[in-house]
């Protein structure tokens, strides 16, 4: 699933995936920057926490963007797929400056989100220039291929990670939280093995990408953001390889980026803080 046609004389919103665990109260840098992209005290903000159980997560993030200075904020508690299509719920994502999407189980998330009439109003509000932001399973919903599972603590394998449609709003990726805690660099290999097309990016809790219209992301907050290219990649033994055996892959670009980096989806290439040769993150 490709991102949505952006039409003639908007530009594409900010997409900004965060790798869990941001910090919500000493210095909320992340979210902070998020409801000014949103429009500050001028904001009208969304809040999905459907990947999430836990009844108060809306109402938390509702506090949160409040006293970070949102002009509105309210969240749509959307459990089921009939809650998607609630013509009530769509319009209000229209009328949305920013549109938050929680942690919790991406499952669950896709799963109940997919292909309604909620979904396909996210997509469309992004291509009209509103940003979308989402930590830990919001984070992997945002690309074509979501990371749906796989083991950590582990090498690149055959079976080392399960695949599942996201909402699309990137295809140049695929995304993974909770990075370097969970140890998570193996299952983000195996996904780059099965199409070098796609970059792999891993993201460190309190940690986000903020990725521009022109596919061009900052890195903010206090980890870093992984990126494996399989793009010259010269062999991988991913499609030969039996169940649960290891995976052979030679030709990988690895960057680590930390805060103040900037990276091209597009030209697939990383700069160091302060690097004047690229396209800055107008944040």
């Amino acid at each position: 699933m490709c991102p949505a046609a952006v039409n003639q004389g908007d530009q594409r919103g900010y997409i900004i995936p965060i790798g869990g665990g941001e910090d919500k109260d000493l210095h909320p840098t992340i979210l902070r920057r998020f409801v000014e992209l949103a429009g500050g005290k001028n904001a009208n903000i969304v809040v999905f926490p459907t990947a999430s159980r836990l009844e108060d997560t809306g109402l938390l993030y509702e506090q949160i963007f409040e006293k970070l200075g949102a002009g509105q904020v309210s969240s749509i508690p959307i459990s089921s797929r009939s809650d998607c299509n609630n013509p009530e719920f769509a319009e209000r994502c229209s009328q949305a400056s920013g549109i938050f999407i929680t942690g919790g189980n991406q499952l669950r998330l896709s799963s109940i989100l997919g292909g309604t009439a909620v979904a396909q109003m996210i997509r469309a509000q992004n291509a009209r220039g509103v940003p979308v932001a989402g930590t830990s399973a919001g984070a992997s919903i945002m690309s074509e291929h979501m990371m749906a599972g796989g083991e950590a603590d582990q090498g690149p394998s055959e079976g080392g990670v399960v695949l599942a449609p996201g909402l699309g709003l990137t295809n140049a990726a695929v995304i993974d939280q909770h990075f370097s805690q969970r140890n998570r660099l193996g299952r983000l290999l195996s996904a780059v093995s099965l199409n070098p097309f796609l970059l792999g990016m891993g993201i460190d809790e309190d940690t986000a990408a903020f990725i521009d219209p022109h596919g061009v992301f900052e890195v903010v907050g206090t980890g870093t953001v992984t990126i494996v290219d399989g793009g010259a990649m010269s062999y991988s033994s991913a499609h030969s390889a039996r169940a649960n055996q290891n995976i052979g892959m030679i030709g990988l670009a690895l960057d680590i980026l930390d805060e103040g980096c900037h990276y091209d989806l597009n030209m697939r290439e990383a700069f160091p803080p302060n690097e004047e040769d690229h396209r800055v993150c107008s944040l």
